[in-house]
């Protein structure tokens, strides 16, 4: 068993390197189960402190180039570092990957879980003009003042200063909208990022399909709606640990394998 170490002081909790793994693990299986997967393609990553406790995003998790993500186990992620070396594990990192999540990680003090995919109602926002989640609906109020959007789309991800702009295009928020391309979900852990992932993609997918009727979405009193985003804050986290760890439950279950 791995020694808990301290997380940066932002972070109320105890970091253990394994658990970690499985939780990240446990993420993409069912991301897979969802039908939020792309090919091999996409990737989650987690931050790991570095040796002296310190959570500086320099170093962390994500799963290796050329799995599937119905394969991955706990020991299958690569621990990397921002320059792009393995530090454990005999597998490699994508390069777009790499360069999305190191920046982000580096940048991004909050962001210790990174979620990156091209999940399919959320990603169709994303192609629209202005497409922009609107706060008609209860799962979409979760994330009032939450998302930002990128409405560059530059190509794939291969240097640093692109890498750099997508963790700016971030700003204060921990969800980012890219043009065009996908959406990235950071979080201060893998069930707080995860659940934000599944709710936020039902959220797009009652909003596609409301639209898709050609009617017009119905609007929420501005009122209800700002009294509805202090409410969140104070019950999302109970939301999330309950779900992942119904989650993990089924897995275990199912496929066991996804701790080894």
């Amino acid at each position: 068993m791995t020694k808990p170490i301290p997380l940066h002081p932002n972070v109320d909790t105890q970091f253990d390197l394994q658990e970690a793994r499985i939780d990240l693990a446990a993420a993409l299986r069912w991301a897979v189960r969802l039908g939020l997967s792309e090919g091999v393609d996409n990737h989650f990553s987690m931050a790991v402190p570095d040796e002296d406790g310190i959570m500086r995003g320099k170093r962390f998790l994500i799963n290796p180039y050329g799995w599937h993500w119905s394969e991955i186990t706990a020991s299958s992620l690569v621990l990397c570092d921002e320059a792009g070396h393995v530090l454990a594990g005999e597998n490699t990192v994508e390069d777009t990957a790499f360069i999305i999540h190191s920046r982000i990680h580096v940048n991004v003090p909050k962001a210790v879980v990174v979620l990156h995919n091209h999940m399919p109602y959320t990603t169709s926002l994303t192609l629209l003009e202005d497409g922009k989640l609107q706060m008609v609906e209860q799962n979409a109020l979760m994330f009032d003042g939450r998302i930002a959007y990128d409405t560059e789309y530059s190509g794939l991800a291969l240097d640093v200063n692109e890498g750099d702009r997508i963790a700016s295009a971030m700003g204060e928020c921990s969800i980012l909208m890219m043009a065009n391309h996908g959406v990235t979900v950071t979080g201060l852990s893998v069930a707080m990022a995860f659940n934000d992932l599944y709710y936020l993609e039902r959220a797009a997918m009652f909003q596609v399909l409301a639209r898709s009727t050609g009617g017009q979405l119905r609007s929420i009193d501005p009122e209800v709606v700002a009294r509805t985003r202090t409410q969140f804050p104070q019950e999302m986290p109970k939301l999330a640990a309950r779900h992942f760890a119904a989650l993990k439950r089924i897995l275990d279950r199912e496929e066991p394998q996804y701790r080894q």
